[in-house]
């Protein structure tokens, strides 16, 4: 962690997809305490004037249900599907969406709760947004924000807890391109310390200009109460509407780190910002590199503390100036049959004028209708005449699912006016949890302007069917 501490020694963590050194305490050194205090929840603040709200969730509903599967995905188990092990940092629990792990409690919160079993085994959960697109509008400011309360508990009862709140690169989902893709940090604590730590991952690993597996960061006690005995508001805020531009982090609307456009080379910061966005994630993990650094020992021990939840009230996301973030509807605007549409708008996947090789089916995705399926390498769709305009589409993303196995992966291709001409831009696809299990995927293209045949080619090294594809779109 750079600069000053008031913590030693100095800690390896392995974070999102790498090593990380950080500043923290020895928390064995500490008091045992688990107190039960707890703040009252507050509503999603209104916007600050100039401000649009682009995605909240204050978590109401019903006691033990879970959050909404229409705004979180829920991970599961020890990785993704082909991804690293252990989720790339370590950490030993399982990930669930048992309600045991992760639920509302019925008065405005959502509860993140590790859990340990009679074996010794530890699960909790880990949550991330639909939604892979927040970024700033163009000249614009994106705020992230979560009123949050940390596990309620300190010293030895608190090792290896190791709560939350971040973004990471949308890309990142099916090529696992950390830390290229970018990571926000916007609120991370281990072992129960009052103190906060912001961080951001990009570029290379190991060295780059993030000092990989490092990363820049800060870290700082929180105002008054402390992280865990109190909730507190831990803020993110990508600045593009000044230059050079800035990521800034807060804790109670107090500023404690920041880092500057400046301080990369253009294709450092392009990789980073010029996909579609980002996804939020909310997480408490157990063990690994980061709390086994900070208290100099494998954790969580037998002294560690089951049960305790990370409280979270509410997550909301603003955007200022520019044209605010794209609408999360999908709105059918390439009818059947017929050809043509708005490369920014949604394009459903089942309209095409041409196919190879695919079905069409029912889905269950969000909004109903139909998906195109049983896809596999060599099969292809065409849809005509989609519409660029003028300004130069650098995105594409896609609403894709995979029930495959043993393995079995592909690319989701396009290219334009030929089945045979060379894709514009892809993103690999793996098992997603099932056939209907959907994800968002963005990735980038290169520049197209004007108005093109476009065709979704489909391609694996296995003969086995891989992926299914409710809509798609463009972004710049």
């Amino acid at each position: 962690m750079p600069g000053p501490s008031l913590h030693s020694p100095a800690a390896i963590r392995r974070s999102g997809r790498g090593w990380r050194f950080v500043l923290g305490a020895a928390a064995a050194s500490l008091l045992v305490t688990i107190p039960l205090t707890m703040s009252a929840r507050a509503a999603v603040p209104p916007p600050d004037a100039g401000f649009t709200l682009v995605f909240s969730d204050d978590f109401n509903g019903a006691a033990n249900t879970l959050p909404s599967g229409a705004n979180w995905i829920f991970d599961l188990g020890h990785s993704y599907p082909g991804g690293p092990p252990n989720w790339g940092t370590g950490e030993i629990q399982s990930y669930t969406n048992s309600t045991q792990n992760v639920s509302l409690d019925g008065a405005g919160n959502l509860r993140i709760t590790p859990r340990r079993d009679g074996a010794g085994n530890w699960t909790s959960a880990r949550i991330e947004t639909q939604r892979a697109n927040f970024k700033p509008p163009s000249g614009g400011l994106l705020r992230i924000e979560g009123r949050i309360q940390m596990p309620n508990v300190t010293g030895n009862a608190a090792l290896g807890y190791w709560p939350a709140f971040w973004a990471l690169g949308g890309p990142y989902r099916g090529s696992f391109n950390w830390p290229a893709v970018g990571e926000f940090d916007i609120m991370e604590n281990v072992n129960g310390i009052n103190s906060v730590w912001g961080v951001l991952h990009c570029g290379v690993a190991p060295g780059g200009p993030c000092n990989e597996f490092t990363g820049i960061g800060a870290n700082r006690p929180c105002p008054g109460s402390s992280c865990q005995s109190a909730f507190h508001t831990y803020r993110f805020e990508w600045d593009a509407g000044v230059s050079p531009q800035q990521l800034r982090w807060y804790v109670d609307g107090t500023q404690y780190h920041q880092v500057n456009q400046n301080q990369f080379d253009a294709g450092t910061w392009n990789n980073m910002t010029s996909h579609a966005g980002y996804f939020i994630l909310l997480n408490v993990a157990m063990g690994g590199s980061f709390p086994n650094g900070v208290a100099g020992t494998g954790t969580p021990t037998a002294a560690t503390a089951n049960g305790v939840p990370m409280v979270v009230d509410y997550v909301a996301v603003w955007t200022r100036g520019g044209g605010g973030q794209p609408p999360t509807t999908t709105t059918t605007t390439n009818p059947p049959g017929g050809g043509g549409g708005n490369a920014y708008t949604t394009l459903q996947a089942e309209n095409f004028q041409q196919q190879n090789g695919v079905i069409v089916e029912a889905t269950t995705d969000s909004g109903g209708g139909q998906n195109i399926g049983a896809i596999n390498n060599g099969n292809w769709t065409r849809y005509n005449g989609i519409d660029f305009g003028s300004s130069p589409a650098r995105q594409f993303v896609a609403r894709a699912a995979s029930g495959a196995g043993g393995g079995a992966s592909g690319l989701v291709e396009v290219r334009l006016d030929s089945v045979t001409n060379a894709p514009v831009g892809s993103f690999a696809i793996a098992n997603t949890g099932g056939w209907q299990s959907w994800r968002t995927v963005p990735a980038n293209i290169s520049p197209v302007t004007g108005v093109h045949d476009v065709y979704l080619t489909f391609t694996s090294g296995q003969p086995a069917d891989f992926v299914n594809l409710n809509w798609f779109t463009f972004g710049h």
